[in-house]
């Protein structure tokens, strides 16, 4: 299996950055496509960033400009710089990767992000 473990979440005011970042273990070779989704209360889960092993990054449009993901392959980490946070922001975010050694994705068991004053 591959287990995946949030941190960095937190409250923060509006206008605020925080980073998220997310370490994988177990069976961590061939880890392919990494991200982070999220979800709001009452709300459905939604793509916020993607990053694939080669660098190219996805972002949701309502994050882009504001949010940045990046990933070190040697340590199978993969992290969410989360700037000029907004009220809309706040939710329980989740750390995704797909493992092409275990045919597919897993998941962290989130962490949540509260943007409030």
């Amino acid at each position: 299996q591959v287990q995946l473990v949030e941190s960095g979440g937190g409250l923060v005011q509006p206008g605020g950055s925080l980073r998220l970042s997310c370490v994988a273990s177990g069976t961590i070779f061939s880890m392919g496509l990494m991200g982070w989704y999220r979800q709001a209360p009452g709300k459905q889960r939604e793509l916020v960033a993607t990053i694939t092993a080669g660098g190219d990054t996805n972002y949701a449009d309502s994050v882009k400009g504001r949010f940045t993901i990046t990933r070190d392959n040697a340590k199978v980490t993969v992290d969410l710089q989360m700037n000029a946070l907004k009220a809309e922001d706040k939710a329980v975010y989740y750390c995704n990767a797909w493992s092409y050694a275990k045919g597919g994705f897993f998941w962290g068991q989130g962490t949540q992000v509260t943007v409030s004053v």
